[in-house]
């Protein structure tokens, strides 16, 4: 039997399609859900996908007025039953905007997804760049069916991707609690330098940071970008491009899995083994 998951649609998302499809190629049974569909429906479904794009515009900040919809307070009610949820960029944004994540405050938002900030230049960045698993795989939805200290290419594209926060110490405290699951690296998995391998500025380096129990996640790279081996770029570093160059010409193994379907598979293994 197949798990379901809802891909919520809200105005200005434009990465419902590409998820929905890395979603199921995953094993996944994707739905798109638009915003203004009655939010009850939502509780049939075994989790939750908030994808990438602009919600709203952007207007007042990334992810500010989606997490205001009545759809986020169902997602939040089921998230509290366990059901996973993964908000990539944008769909971050609302999960941070929201205070689904970090969520050791419930109710609180204790994070800001800033404006980016690196050697000097500000505003949008749309690059591929390495992270790392930096928790225990079980630990995280998103984490889940990859490997300790897996190092990933993944695109980024977004101007407001910086993890901070006014709390003193709060990301000490993530990190102790293993909440920081992600984290920019350099293609050998060591800690980056600087932009542009540390490509916006977060604190700890962080690319993704779960709430405590590990079910709800905010990604801020596009896993959906990079989910098929042929989307990756074949003059990275790592194993990844370079597995791209042996199949060069040969198309139909480049239609092979890529680093980002590790995100959707761990999705299904997650929902597989809270359900069993």
């Amino acid at each position: 039997m197949k798990r379901s998951v809802a891909i919520i649609q809200f105005p200005g998302v434009n990465c419902e399609y590409e998820t929905a499809r890395a979603a199921s190629e995953a094993g996944l049974e994707a739905r798109i859900v638009r915003w203004n569909s009655d939010p009850q429906l939502l509780r049939g479904f075994d989790g939750y996908i908030l994808p990438g794009g602009f919600s709203y515009e952007d207007r007042v900040r990334a992810g500010a007025i989606a997490a205001c919809d009545d759809i986020v307070d169902v997602i939040r009610q089921e998230a509290n039953k366990g059901k996973p949820v993964v908000g990539i960029c944008n769909g971050a944004q609302v999960l941070v905007e929201s205070g689904l994540v970090p969520s050791r405050d419930p109710g609180s938002v204790e994070l800001a997804l800033a404006p980016n900030r690196g050697m000097g230049r500000l505003g949008y960045y749309c690059d591929w760049v390495f992270v790392k698993v930096s928790c225990e795989p079980e630990r995280c939805v998103i984490t889940y069916d990859l490997d300790p200290g897996e190092i990933l290419p993944i695109p980024i594209a977004h101007a407001q991707g910086r993890f901070t926060s006014s709390i003193p110490g709060l990301f000490d405290k993530l990190e102790d609690a293993a909440q920081i699951v992600l984290k920019y690296c350099t293609p050998d998995g060591d800690v980056p330098g600087g932009f542009p391998e540390d490509p916006n500025g977060s604190e700890h380096f962080a690319a993704a940071i779960c709430n405590p129990e590990g079910n709800v996640v905010a990604l801020m790279p596009h896993p959906e970008r990079s989910a098929w081996l042929r989307q990756v770029p074949a003059d990275l570093k790592g194993k990844w491009s370079q597995r791209r160059r042996e199949l060069r010409g040969k198309w139909q193994e480049l239609e092979g899995k890529g680093p980002g379907m590790g995100v959707f598979r761990s999705m299904r293994a997650y929902i597989e083994a809270s359900l069993s």
